[in-house]
């Protein structure tokens, strides 16, 4: 049974919070219907890019938006002009992602200032699993997730940019479906699919960037693994980079 929920009362995060030590004490009263409660060795902590870019520093002040997001891009990948005149741009960023205005966020922070993606996500996602470790004596997965739109879909959904002990691709090549026939292509991205369960239960507005997920104990490794840097498409693989 897969089971997820967000704590609330995470508060303010700022560049001093000991992000894993803020979150210990509401990771360690959760209540389940099912299982021991807290968290355990087979759950997932799943947070919002934002809350983790607080902690880390990544504050900055910028004179306009715009300026931060071209500081933040590697390549353009499209743009488009509102009436308003301002240009939404879809880019690839330094930490290789493609997504909307290079996840520089001007939301919920002060004027003057945005908000960049943390540095190395993964690395993120590493050092959050270690602290909470050291606190709870358990190694429950970590993964850090940002909102973005997709080609030819409609609304936003949350995907894994950082992860640390999390199987984040499963490949079920070579296995069989119900009818015999061999899976030459299908392999699972579990690390979004995780990513987008813990989001309906956070919400956009709720004030809670946290959340646990439970059930999937076979995704959950002892080691940090590849992390989500593994999930992004090599250029040579990338058929919508050339339009082909």
């Amino acid at each position: 049974m897969l089971l997820a929920q967000a704590p609330d009362g995470l508060g303010e995060v700022t560049s001093s919070t000991d992000l894993a030590a803020v979150l210990t004490p509401l990771l360690a009263g959760l209540t389940w219907p099912e299982g021991p409660d807290g968290v355990t060795d087979g759950d997932v902590v799943v947070l919002a890019s934002k809350v983790v870019a607080k902690a880390e520093g990544r504050l900055r002040a910028a004179t306009s938006r715009e300026e931060a997001i071209d500081a933040e891009t590697v390549r353009v990948v499209a743009t488009r002009e509102h009436p308003d005149g301002s240009t939404l741009k879809i880019v690839e960023n330094r930490q290789g992602l493609v997504l909307a205005a290079a996840g520089v966020d001007a939301s919920n922070v002060h004027p003057g200032t945005v908000l960049l993606l943390p540095e190395d996500p993964d690395a993120s996602a590493r050092r959050l699993r270690r602290g909470l470790a050291a606190r709870l004596g358990v190694r429950p997965a970590v993964l850090v997730t940002d909102t973005v739109g997709r080609p030819w879909r409609r609304g936003i959904a949350d995907i894994g940019i950082g992860a640390a002990g999390l199987q984040v691709l499963q490949d079920l090549r070579g296995q069989v479906d119900q009818h015999g026939r061999e899976l030459g292509a299908t392999i699972i991205n579990v690390a979004d699919e995780i990513a987008a369960a813990a989001d309906l239960v956070r919400g956009k507005t709720a004030g809670r960037p946290v959340a646990v997920v439970r059930g999937l104990d076979q995704h959950v490794t002892h080691d940090d693994g590849p992390g989500a840097a593994s999930i992004i498409r090599p250029a040579e693989e990338d058929m919508f980079r050339t339009g082909g």
